[in-house]
């Protein structure tokens, strides 16, 4: 590793961001890394407190610049607006509590108020990054507690073995006759004396692909007893936009199949152009039932020579002349020499054969156009054109079956469906219809059957994987069962704080799963969790949420989480719903929380959209503010300016239904 070490400082403040000059953190922090010969700040930057704005400055340092080392000062407070932690959390593939711990000890035995600091360490890349609070003095008082140990941990994250550092610390001099890669592997070597032999209580490594190679579970052992469950989960509460980049940013489209055209196409998405193999039409056909003519000719009586139907026939029509006409239906093939059709509304009976059988002599009224009412060959489509495009949506109405029908295309390429299994969970839970009374403490599964029947209405397979008890050994055989058949999993219910809550735990610790988010800053659906689980075999994870059991938050995050990745996984390029802005007819009291209320969306007499709630109690366990819904209000967490929404005013509104 290079002996300089590129440092960027980013200083996380509102008023900053809008008055540099107030900045007094960051250019003390500057200074200290100034002072030492090894550090060079290559860059830095002041943003507001906003988590878009704090991640896309850390990611295109850690990825892009490739720093060494990323420091951070403020927004790590308890303040409405600190977002520090939440912003930087998901951005690391490794956690360093070590040093988290550390500069935490250090800090509380100078101030109690160190206590009140949210602040996070950890590993992006090859990139160490810390954050730290925001005031000069504890800038100070942190960088000077790891400024020792950053350059040794720095080497380890960019592949050094850490060796020399491991020599001086045990007075011991390297091995003589051992090569470099040799002396990497011995018994003092990093991976013996920092590595997994620690040992630490709840510590798991799982091996994934890409960059997540290792992930610290953050629930306890299944086995821990009650009183030392975990009072407030370990899972920072993320915002909704940051939970739903992470679950796009992890679907990938399933591979093309080659299906044949027929209705089984429906809702698939195309993986190539389509480009016609036969001309549409095959040959010059009559738009109109009447008669074939030559438009010179004009007005007058004429001979009828010949009739040509709609039909298949081995040769062409027999040929007409000037001063001859032909018979013809809509689709009949134009003989030779015709250059017009005639409609019959325009035409004159005048003679006909004696036994009445047959037209003979007919009077053309109207005079017609070169081309009027023939359809020329490829006039819809001609042979190598392109009909439809690679990502284009087969639907059931718009006709793209019938364009493949039509250009004589037997199969095409489309991405394969995606199979979403659906597991309830819990012990009071039972079948909806098992045709028995329900007993005290007992529930009827409501979340199974509804989202069956929104995925199927979406068009997507699916595997009902029934009810699981709360029991650890029953769910990760239900889940693993569900993963071996389906490319998602779907549960319900165990991911809250409950002594039966066994989703998370059993997730990390056995099924070596990736928790990627455990709690959203949002309501319904609070502590909605998405993973990824690794797979025997293949490079690939597939994606569980497990959703809270509450039959309208499991409904809700369903909407807005699951069924875009099905869409996404599918091969869907617009895979999340649609959003109108509407007028909301009531006033709306403000959540802390992000809310997403169920509503009714229509179009007024006058043109435009207006909303209402379903019901002015929104509880997540009533599912009767279901009844109805095409949209999901997006309304805002409550602020001391805006404390509520009142009627008129514009909302967002995602479509989840039709409008009224």
């Amino acid at each position: 590793m290079s002996n300089q070490l590129r440092v960027g400082v980013l200083t996380i403040s509102d008023t900053a961001s809008t008055d540099p000059v107030s900045d007094t953190s960051g250019p003390s922090l500057c200074r200290l890394l100034e002072a030492e010969s090894r550090y060079t700040v290559q860059i830095t930057a002041i943003v507001p407190d906003d988590f878009k704005a704090i991640q896309k400055t850390v990611t295109a340092w850690c990825d892009d610049l490739d720093l060494h080392l990323v420091l951070t000062t403020g927004g790590t407070g308890f303040g409405v607006r600190d977002c520090t932690p939440e912003a930087v959390l998901p951005l690391l593939e490794r956690q360093t509590p070590g040093i988290t711990h550390m500069i935490f000890s250090k800090s509380v035995q100078i101030t109690p108020y160190a206590a009140l600091s949210r602040a996070v360490s950890g590993i992006r890349g090859q990139t160490l990054i810390l954050t730290f609070p925001g005031s000069p003095k504890a800038v100070k008082e942190n960088f000077e507690v790891v400024a020792k140990l950053l350059p040794h941990a720095i080497d380890l994250v960019r592949g050094g073995t850490g060796k020399k550092t491991h020599e001086k610390m045990q007075g011991a001099p390297r091995p003589s006759g051992l090569a470099d890669n040799e002396a990497a592997t011995s018994s003092s070597s990093h991976d013996h004396g920092h590595g997994h032999g620690h040992g630490h209580g709840g510590h798991t490594c799982f091996h994934h692909s890409d960059r997540e190679t290792k992930t610290d579970a953050a629930s306890l052992g299944l086995d821990t007893p009650v009183p030392r469950r975990l009072r407030k989960s370990p899972y920072p509460l993320i915002p909704m936009d940051q939970a739903l980049a992470i679950v796009m940013g992890k679907v990938t489209p399933l591979p093309s199949v080659e299906k044949p055209v027929n209705e089984s196409l429906i809702g698939a998405v195309l993986d190539e152009d389509v480009v016609a193999v036969e001309a549409v039409p095959g040959y010059r056909a009559a738009i109109l039932d009447g008669y074939a003519v030559i438009d010179t000719d004009g007005p007058g009586q004429y001979p009828v020579t010949s009739a040509s139907i709609a039909a298949a026939s081995e040769g062409s029509p027999r040929k007409i002349l000037p001063g001859q006409i032909a018979r013809i239906t809509t689709g009949g093939a134009l003989p030779e020499g015709a250059t017009a059709v005639v409609m019959v509304e325009d035409t004159q009976l005048v003679k006909t054969s004696e036994d009445g059988a047959q037209e003979e002599i007919v009077e053309i009224l109207a005079k017609v156009r070169p081309g009027e009412a023939i359809r020329e060959i490829g006039s819809d489509v001609q042979v190598g054109q392109t009909v439809l495009k690679k990502g284009q949506v087969i639907s059931a109405v718009g006709g793209e079956i019938g364009v493949l029908a039509s250009i004589g295309v037997h199969k095409v390429a489309v991405r394969q469906r995606p199979t979403v299994g659906f597991l309830s969970t819990g012990n009071e839970v039972v079948n909806h219809d098992n045709g028995q009374a329900l007993k005290m403490g007992q529930i009827r599964d409501s979340n199974r059957p509804t989202l069956i029947a929104a995925t199927k209405a979406a068009g997507f397979d699916y595997l009902d994987l029934g009810i699981a008890p709360d029991s650890p050994d029953d769910l990760e055989a239900a889940i693993r069962n569900g993963l071996e058949k389906c490319d998602i999993v779907v549960t319900t219910g165990g991911v809250s704080m409950g002594e039966m809550d066994l989703l998370k735990p059993i997730l990390e610790q056995k099924l070596g799963a990736t928790i990627h988010f455990g709690r959203i800053m949002m309501k319904p659906g609070k502590p909605t969790t998405f993973a990824t689980v690794p797979q025997a075999n293949s490079k690939q994870s597939k994606l569980m949420f497990a959703l809270p059991g509450n039959p309208v938050s499991a409904t809700v995050t369903y909407h807005l989480f699951v069924l875009p990745a099905l869409r996404k996984l599918a091969g869907y390029e617009k895979y999340m719903w649609p959003s109108v802005q509407a007028e909301i007819t009531h006033d709306v009291r403000l959540d802390e929380r992000p809310e997403y209320q169920r509503a009714i969306v229509s179009v007024t007499a006058e043109g435009g959209i207006q909303a209402h709630s379903t019901d002015k109690n929104q509880m997540s366990s009533r599912m009767v503010t279901m009844l109805g819904v095409n949209s999901l209000m997006v309304l805002p967490g409550k602020t001391s300016e805006r404390p509520s929404v009142k009627a008129g005013q514009k909302i967002e509104c995602l479509l989840i239904g039709k409008l009224v």
